[in-house]
């Protein structure tokens, strides 16, 4: 997993409902419910495994496919909307499924082709755990989805369908009569911004505690399905690899646990988050791909050096087989990455999200490696360049731009969305502001910058960048100088295939371009502004919104 470490981002999460009975009702710990457990056991109904927790839940688990086909919390029926059970993907098909119980822990194992599913139940808990083996691409398992029955959990967020017949691109962007727009894209959040995800009503909390990621792909900035809400009920998704405008291959292997977790209303109990659960009771359940934290390592480093310090700085691992993550503490840079499988991997320092130093390590179980103090090169970081002017920040992200963050939970042609044209003037106070996040090849390109040189910089040639988060359908930029010097058409940096920028995504790689532009090239008069053109190009995309595109990080002029 890019996985967790100390964040301290727990607490920021998805919660629906009455925010301030949320905050009065008790936490439902890993212990939550009845003390004895005195209804605690399993029976088999002839098609299904029927679990009583000892607590306030009942489970059911298809013999046939493994799905879950009940959940029963305080006699209410949670399970299911428009005749769906919450399953793998959207259900395995014929599987082999197994239960086993040892002591305190009942164990539901299925069986489909390669791939490997299990349910656990621990005796007098309230909780679900779940672990998904994908070992290869035979099988198609890309998430976990809990459905959930209608009308017992409101529907308030922005990020979530809203039913309506009004479908605004392919068939999973809608709009209401008000001009607004629902996906089940637009989840706002990054992995590393939340540790669970679902709904309350103030005295009952349905949740998903996400897994640590390890064998999820995309790294701690990535953007994926967190769950929605329709007429017929709602899905709480656990995302085990997502396509949309991905970064990365998809790894194979065990993820988990993930938990499905019922309360009195109040959040989950952060017992049971990735970055303090510990599952030791697991050990010796022989469940395919699972490694003990005795067959884990750690890495630990004594600071950063070289920071921006008004910067979050995460530090990521990766390689082919597992990513992790965590966050640098603020005052020296500090930190550490726990649970960590053996192996080599790339670690990578980012500022905000962009990648500013990187190095390779590698990981023994039992132990930590141990990191003395890194220092960013200056030269690592764009933003310590010297500029005649700025628009924007270097930080791996197109926040402050125009629309930038309505951008992560609706689409472009939302009507809360300020327009997508109009011109910039540096030194207006207003330059990121006025300045899109997003610019289209059919929408906005040809967006003009209007900025005054001394003439001392007239009489010089000079660098002028624009950094980017990703691009759909190879969008690049091509700029012209005064109408009299147009760049070369750069080659297109390796950008993911799928749609982002409008399904709520602009991360992708973060690519600069560099254009070096002739003093012959600017004004000599410096009454006048020189006006910078700003057009995308490509031979791909189609028309609107899904023509060739890019999100800005930051364009400037180096003095």
């Amino acid at each position: 997993m890019y996985g967790s470490g100390s964040r301290t981002v727990r607490r920021r999460a998805f919660v629906l409902g009455s925010a301030a009975a949320t905050a009065s009702a008790a936490l439902a710990g890993p212990l939550a419910g009845s003390a004895a457990a005195t209804g605690f056991g399993w029976s088999d109904d002839g098609s299904n495994y029927v679990v009583d927790t000892g607590a306030d839940l009942v489970l059911k688990v298809s013999k046939t496919n493994g799905d879950l086909t009940s959940l029963v919390y305080k006699g209410t029926e949670y399970q299911g909307y428009g005749g769906k059970n919450s399953h793998v993907e959207s259900g395995l098909g014929t599987s082999t499924v197994t239960l086993e119980q040892s002591g305190s822990t009942i164990l539901v194992s299925v069986a489909y082709g390669t791939l490997r599913h299990y349910y656990a139940a621990r005796s007098g808990e309230n909780n679900i755990y779940l672990w998904t083996n994908k070992a290869d691409s035979s099988v198609t398992a890309t998430r976990y989805i809990v459905r959930v029955k209608e009308g017992l959990f409101l529907n308030d967020e922005p990020d979530s369908y809203a039913y309506t017949t009004s479908t605004v691109e392919a068939s999973d962007v809608f709009a209401k009569s008000d001009g607004q727009t629902r996906s089940k894209h637009y989840a706002k959040h990054r992995v590393i911004d939340y540790d669970y995800i679902g709904w309350t009503t103030g005295s009952v909390g349905l949740w998903i505690v996400r897994s640590n990621h390890e064998k999820a792909s995309g790294g701690p900035f990535y953007r994926s399905l967190l769950r929605h809400q329709s007429a017929d009920g709602g899905g709480l998704y656990e995302i085990l690899y997502y396509g949309e405008n991905q970064t990365e291959p998809e790894r194979y292997g065990l993820q988990g646990p993930y938990v499905i977790a019922f309360t009195d209303g109040g959040a989950p109990s952060s017992a049971l988050y990735h970055g303090t659960l510990t599952t030791s009771w697991a050990d010796s359940l022989g469940i395919t791909g699972y490694v003990p934290d005795s067959g884990r390592g750690r890495v630990a480093g004594v600071g950063i050096a070289g920071r921006d310090t008004a910067y979050a700085y995460t530090v990521g691992l990766a390689n082919a087989a597992a990513q992790y993550w965590g966050a640098a503490r603020s005052s020296d840079g500090y930190f550490s990455v726990s649970r960590v499988l053996p192996g080599a991997y790339t670690l990578t320092v980012h500022k905000g999200e962009l990648a500013v130093y990187s190095t390779q390590l590698t990981v023994t179980a039992g132990t930590t490696t141990t990191l003395n103090t890194i220092t960013v090169p200056s030269s690592n970081d764009p933003a310590k360049a010297s500029a005649i002017w700025r628009i924007g920040t270097w930080d791996g992200t197109p926040s402050g731009f125009k629309n930038a963050e309505l951008m992560t939970y609706a689409h472009p042609s939302d009507v809360r969305a300020a327009s997508w044209t109009g011109n910039v003037v540096i030194s207006s106070g207003s330059e990121t502001s006025a300045f899109p996040c997003y610019l289209w090849k059919d929408v906005n390109s040809g967006l003009l910058v209007h900025f005054r040189l001394t003439a001392a910089q007239a009489a010089a040639a000079h660098t002028l960048r624009i950094g980017v988060t990703t691009a759909y359908a190879n969008g690049r930029p091509q700029i012209t100088v005064n109408d009299t010097w147009t760049s070369a058409i750069p080659s297109p940096p390796t950008q993911p295939s799928t749609r982002s920028l409008t399904v709520g995504s602009y991360r992708g790689n973060n690519h600069t371009f560099s254009y070096s532009v002739p003093a012959s090239a600017w004004l000599t008069d410096t009454s006048k502004y020189n006006v910078l053109k700003i057009d995308i190009v490509s031979g791909s995309g189609t028309t609107g919104y899904l023509s060739a595109g890019t999100a800005i990080d930051a364009v400037d002029l180096l003095a």
